[in-house]
Formats: structure tokens, C-alpha cells, sequence
């Protein structure tokens, strides 16, 4: 899904120090290069020395038991508000990143783009209540980002602490 008009509403303000973790794909409008993935993560860590943060997104392919797939990335806060970000997965490329929602607590995360075609909700754990991501769901319907066609992304709830 794309929008002629590019989405700009984001979260408020977002605390990097609480918002900088690893992170469970719960659900979303993926790209390619997630394809049959299971138990995705991304983990973003603050890279003092080159003043950016560091993104490493894990997947598991096509089962729980597949080989892991690792895309490091590169993200910058922009300068007018740190619930936009410039992140590189493919150099010299830079796509918007753009925080739409978080919980208080930074449980979970919305995350989009302004042409709308891709959404991750994430969590800190490998699941979500149903009335948590319902919520979720409707908050990002009430500022017309769009919710169609999420798929849910398989995590390993069991093994948890193995997780990737």
C-alpha cells in the first residue's frame, strides 16, 4: 500500500535510552527480505563512536529450526525529532524510519513509513495479548495509518531465552 501524500505523524517524543533494545516482530506489512521468516528480531544499540545506532534485524528462514538470517543496518536520528530516522540496510541507500506509536512503558512499538506500504508492531517480549495488539491497531487507525493486510510473524514462544 502506498499514498500519493507521505505520512509524517509519529510518536511525541520517544526516549532512546528505554527505545534502544532488542525488539519481536510481532506482526506487520514486511518487506522482501522477510519472506517466511520466523521469530524475527531487531536490536538497535546506540554506536557512540560514529553517533548512530546500530540495527541488527534476525529471522529464522521458513521454520523455527531454519538458518538464521542476519541484515545489519545503519540508522540516524533526524535532527527535528528522534521518531524519525534515516536507517541504511544497502549502501549508499537511506529510507525514512518513522516511530508512529509506543507504550509509556516501551513494551511495544508501531513502526512505518511515510509512503505507508510497510508497518512492524514489535514487542519486548515474543508475544503480545490480543487486547494489547487490538489497541495498537486502532490507535494507528485513528492517526489513517493503515492497518491492512498485517500478516502475524511466527515467534518461538517456548523458547524464549534461546531465542535469536
Amino acid at each position: 500500500m502506498t499514498t500519493n501524500t507521505p505520512f509524517k505523524k509519529t510518536a511525541p517524543n520517544v526516549d532512546l535510552s528505554r527505545y534502544l533494545k532488542k525488539w519481536f516482530v510481532i506482526t506487520g506489512r514486511t518487506t522482501f527480505l522477510e519472506k517466511d521468516a520466523y521469530a524475527s528480531t531487531e536490536t538497535y544499540r546506540w554506536n557512540e563512536a560514529e553517533k548512530r545506532i546500530d540495527v541488527d534485524f534476525k529471522c529464522r528462514r521458513g521454520s523455527f529450526t531454519g538458518k538464521i538470517r542476519s541484515i545489519p543496518q545503519k540508522a540516524w536520528v533526524s535532527e527535528t525529532s528522534n521518531a524519525q530516522w534515516k536507517i541504511q540496510f544497502i549502501w549508499p541507500f537511506k529510507a525514512d524510519y518513522l516511530i508512529l506509536a509506543h507504550d509509556p512503558d516501551y513494551h511495544w512499538t508501531a513502526v512505518g513509513v511515510p509512503s505507508q506500504r510497510y508497518l512492524w508492531i514489535m514487542s519486548d517480549q515474543p508475544q503480545l495479548s490480543p487486547d494489547t495488539l487490538t489497541k495498537i491497531i486502532s490507535d494507528l487507525d485513528r492517526i489513517d495509518y493503515s492497518t491492512r493486510d498485517l500478516k502475524p510473524v511466527p515467534q518461538n514462544i517456548q523458547n524464549h531465552p534461546n531465542s535469536i
